[in-house]
């Protein structure tokens, strides 16, 4: 008898900050009981203006009053939780955010299980029981609980709404049926729902063989993605290692071109200096004996004079020495033409690198075996 009263009255032993079972509970001057931490975290908010008061009365006091636990308050709460209360079902708890409030529950409600559309009202595991044991409520229509439940009367006769239009396409109660919609295709309810559910499943049906296809596309795209991504990093590679070979074959041909300049450049200097070499040789020997023949050309010594003038002067006919000799070498020449033919060169490859280039952007090799897939 006394835990049926200690159940009928369990909102009396739960505090109203936390509003959960009381912990460590005290009692303040005004008479009202709280947690300890809830209560004292309630007057530190308070501290600044020296003025405390009780969060369900109001009742102030001019000092912070000392806390004391409640030793006989601690007792029943103690007891309370060996009780049934503690032992509920999982159903019987304290409605949360998005969950349906028992209309009867005083106080802090309880989640409710179950909603009447004849009473307009949800009930909680224990205010559901009258529905379940009293012939009264037999013919009381119960359904999983639900907020919305003014949405399932008629605004117009407060009636339940029972009835189908098919005309209007809404649902309507009994005595819309006698009203404005006499004489439409009306029909109940539940055989408008069963109607509407072979369409619901079949639309269902459809939708879910939709999003087998898509999930089969985004699979196959997802692939086809997979392998461009893979194809697209192999021809970064490709290019990056045919570049690079490339430029070390133009390397080579650019070393072995200026080793062919520079044999070319020694061959023809060194017939230069050869070349050099023998007229100034042939210039010295003709100073000498242009100098011999200006000494003889002033002696007066005709016997000396005619003497030395057989050994001095050659014999009738050409003097080896009197004629240049053959020049090989152009002393104007250059190796212009290597610069002109490796810029013709570089035009050529600047060229054939372009054309290649949009040759290939142009292609458009990914699109015709990828892309496609989205438009299938």
């Amino acid at each position: 008898m006394a835990e049926g009263g200690v159940h009928l009255d369990q909102d009396r032993f739960s505090c109203s900050i936390c509003l959960d079972l009381l912990k460590d509970p005290v009692t303040i001057p005004c008479g009202h009981s709280y947690c300890m931490d809830c209560i004292k975290g309630c007057w530190d908010q308070q501290d600044h203006v020296g003025v405390y008061s009780c969060p369900q009365c109001r009742q102030t006091f001019s000092s912070r009053p000392v806390l004391g636990r409640n030793t006989i308050l601690a007792e029943v709460v103690e007891e309370l939780k060996k009780t049934e209360l503690q032992a509920a079902p999982p159903e019987h708890c304290f409605a949360g955010i998005g969950d349906v409030a028992c209309d009867v529950c005083p106080g802090r409600k309880n989640k409710a299980i179950k909603s009447c559309l004849v009473c307009l009202a949800s009930y909680c595991e224990t205010h559901l029981q009258p529905h379940n044991e009293s012939p009264a409520f037999k013919k009381h229509k119960l359904t999983d609980a639900t907020g919305n439940l003014q949405e399932k009367v008629c605004s117009q006769h407060d009636k339940l709404l029972e009835v189908y239009c098919r005309t209007d396409h809404q649902c309507i109660c009994y005595l819309c049926v006698m009203d404005e919609h006499r004489g439409h295709d009306t029909v109940s309810a539940s055989a408008e729902r069963t109607n509407k559910q072979k369409h619901l499943k079949a639309t269902q049906s459809e939708f879910q063989e939709g999003i087998q296809q898509r999930e089969k596309k985004v699979q196959e795209l997802r692939q086809a993605v997979d392998s461009l991504t893979r194809s697209a990093q192999a021809a970064a590679e490709d290019t990056e290692s045919i570049f690079t070979q490339m430029i070390r074959s133009l390397e080579k041909r650019r070393s072995e071109l200026k080793d062919v300049i520079r044999a070319q450049e020694k061959a023809a200097l060194s017939r230069a200096e050869g070349l050099l070499e023998r007229l100034e040789q042939e210039i010295a020997e003709l100073k000498r004996r242009d100098a011999e023949m200006e000494q003889l050309s002033h002696t007066e010594d005709h016997i000396h004079f005619l003497q030395s003038f057989q050994s001095l002067c050659v014999p009738p006919g050409p003097v080896h020495f009197v004629h240049l000799p053959t020049i090989p070498v152009d002393p104007h020449c250059s190796f212009g033409d290597v610069k002109k033919a490796l810029c013709d060169l570089k035009a050529q490859l600047e060229e054939a690198c372009k054309n290649k280039f949009t040759e290939i952007s142009q292609t458009g090799w990914y699109r015709n075996k990828y892309i496609f897939i989205i438009h299938t």
